[in-house]
């Protein structure tokens, strides 16, 4: 079987693509995705990106490494998700993840 990459170049995926959990290979890739997620993105597509990392680390290993029962992952972050996800919850993701929230100074970009 043919091992699928994707570099940060092709990090902005196709409006096609709807799954993109197989690409999510190494810690590099995630955290650069999650990155571009929290600068372009909103609420939806942040738990989305959290839902493609827990498919893409093994849903059933991320429910029992943070107590989150696997029905609840995805209740709450896939598509078409019905709950609201609590930061309690982001947090104990980003903690399995090997990430953590950084909040940092915006910067302006200067024209003349």
């Amino acid at each position: 079987m043919e091992k699928i990459t994707i570099t940060k170049d092709d990090a902005k995926l196709s409006p096609f693509d709807t799954d993109i959990s197989k690409h999510l290979t190494d810690d590099e890739m995630i955290k650069f995705y999650l990155n571009q997620v929290l600068e372009d993105g909103d609420e939806a597509e942040f738990k989305r990106a959290l839902g493609y990392i827990a498919k893409a680390k093994g849903m059933t290993t991320i429910a029992k490494e943070t107590g989150i029962s696997r029905d609840g992952l995805y209740k709450t972050l896939l598509d078409g998700a019905t709950k609201d996800t609590y930061f309690s919850t982001i947090k104990k993701l980003l903690d399995n993840f090997g990430f953590r929230l950084k909040v940092e100074e915006k910067r302006q970009i200067l024209s003349f």
